[in-house]
């Protein structure tokens, strides 16, 4: 990763153009082309610098509903249960922690009925109990990371 690359990275995760031609806008205010920044994004995407770049919705405004769900995956499974539960779309991320509950994914789906439904099929592919943890209370916290 270079300083462009840093500059790229720390300048789009905020305050991203909403314009016919946003990626045109953010090129000229990092100082390239936009023809450079997509194909730099591309790299740092492909070489996993970034996991992902895009807008962050607000589901529940939408209509649609989210939650938090935690797994006690064995260490042994901890793979093949990984692919089981992002093969389902709605699976928004999934992550390891160093925990008891050591497999924590958020889901986002068009109803919270949905939610329940997609928790079953995990737990029927998997063998595991998924355990739902729906928002009770939103805090907004403004994270960014410098590179």
């Amino acid at each position: 990763m270079d300083d462009t690359d840093r500059k790229i990275i720390n300048s789009l995760q905020g305050d991203f153009p909403i314009d016919d031609h946003p990626y045109q806008i953010a090129a000229q205010r990092i100082g390239i082309n936009e023809d450079e920044l997509l194909k730099r994004l591309e790299r740092l995407l492909e070489n996993r610098t970034l996991t992902r770049f895009g807008p962050m919705y607000d589901i529940q405004k939408l209509g649609g509903s989210f939650s938090l769900c935690a797994i006690r995956v064995p260490s042994e499974r901890f793979t093949e249960v990984t692919e089981i539960v992002n093969s389902f779309a709605e699976v928004a991320h999934n992550y390891e922690r160093d925990h008891e509950f050591n497999m924590w994914y958020v889901l986002a789906t068009e109803s919270s009925a949905q939610i329940d439904i997609i928790n079953q099929a995990i737990e029927e592919k998997t063998g595991l109990k998924v355990y739902n943890m729906p928002k009770l209370q939103e805090f907004f916290v403004g994270l960014h990371f410098q590179a």
